[in-house]
């Protein structure tokens, strides 16, 4: 799922604000026309003056979060808007269990070997839940990349946002590995796009991979030498972290310039090492990430000119690896709530036939 641009959070709006831009967007998502400050102030549980409401609105515009559709009108969403409230202000519920069970009864109703009919029922299902159309797209293939970003969000969690050398956006959410510094996601992200254009995120992390796996052989070289000659001794890994080079009679063999130019080379390499054990983590995470993605509007290349948005997830083999996607093109006036968590649970139950 996207950010929305970063000049615009959800403290930058106090509670009445938010109260009157969730009016503004109910009643777009409701009948598709624009609504006036008398109306909102009617509606607004702590009564608010029309005028006070029109003060609010005039900020909300400039931060282009609303617009006016023509000259003393109402006030409507701008896709910059409706991406913010999807983000930051929309509740999406969870599924009741009957809406599960009629999914997997519409969906899986052909069998287990019937997964093109699967797919055929899935993009009809889908459709039925909007006024716009459900669509499938199989084999996609992997994004050769551009470019790589890890945004932190909340603790323990984070964005990937992957741009395709053909200039689409994915956005993907990850749950961190325990104890993965801060810091680990920016320099992923620098020693990254300076490795992996025109590759794929798989090729990528089989690239680090490749590139531990040398450091490793290296490290045990170095070590092994350093050992036999009796300048050190290598402690063993234990479940509270990895091993520890412990050299004897540091003070006095460190004058010697090539050992100590060894010893250096160590602490370079396990540095190394550690670091590519992050990447490799973050890129395995990248892999299976979370995905309900939302493109709303302008966000969209394809369907930017008739105002629609597309709301997809991706479904996986046994291999957890993406073999396409399903989900939702509509207009931008979808009920997000809804269909949110129908498109997640449908792609859920499609990867499950198909292992």
């Amino acid at each position: 799922m996207q950010l929305v641009d970063a000049t615009v959070d959800v403290f930058d709006l106090d509670e009445r604000s938010q109260d009157i831009f969730r009016q503004i967007v109910d009643a777009y998502l409701a009948t598709g026309e624009p609504i006036g400050s008398r109306s909102i102030s009617r509606a607004l549980p702590n009564k608010l003056s029309p005028a006070s409401v029109r003060n609010v609105m005039a900020d909300l515009e400039h931060l282009g979060l609303i617009y006016a559709p023509h000259t003393s009108a109402g006030r409507l969403p701008t896709d910059r808007g409706l991406r913010f409230f999807v983000d930051a202000l929309l509740n999406v519920g969870e599924l009741t269990a009957d809406e599960r069970v009629d999914i997997e009864a519409q969906v899986a109703g052909g069998g287990t070997d019937a997964v093109d009919a699967a797919l055929n029922k899935a993009s009809m299902m889908l459709s039925g839940l909007s006024s716009g159309a459900g669509v499938v797209l199989t084999n996609t293939a992997d994004l050769r990349l551009k470019h790589i970003e890890f945004v932190s969000l909340d603790p323990g969690k984070a964005l990937v946002v992957l741009v395709g050398e053909d200039g689409s956006v994915e956005n993907r959410l990850v749950d961190l590995p325990r104890g993965l510094p801060q810091s680990a996601l920016q320099e992923a992200s620098n020693y990254l796009n300076a490795h992996i254009r025109g590759r794929t995120v798989s090729e990528a992390r089989a690239i680090i991979e490749d590139l531990a796996a040398d450091a490793r052989v290296a490290l045990d070289l170095l070590t092994q030498k350093l050992i036999t000659e009796g300048i050190a001794s290598w402690s063993e890994a234990t479940t509270k972290g990895p091993g520890t080079l412990i050299v004897h009679g540091r003070g006095n063999l460190l004058q010697n310039l090539a050992v100590r130019d060894d010893v250096e080379r160590v602490r370079q390499l396990l540095d190394d090492l550690e670091a590519k054990r992050d990447l490799m983590q973050l890129l395995s995470l990248t892999e299976e990430g979370e995905g309900v993605r939302i493109f709303i509007g302008s966000e969209n290349k394809l369907f930017s000119l008739s105002g629609s948005s597309l709301i997809i997830s991706p479904y996986r083999d046994n291999q957890q690896r993406t073999v396409g996607v399903l989900g939702i093109i509509g207009p931008t006036r979808l009920n997000y709530a809804k269909i949110i968590p129908a498109v997640d649970y449908t792609a859920k139950v499609v990867s499950k036939l198909i292992k």
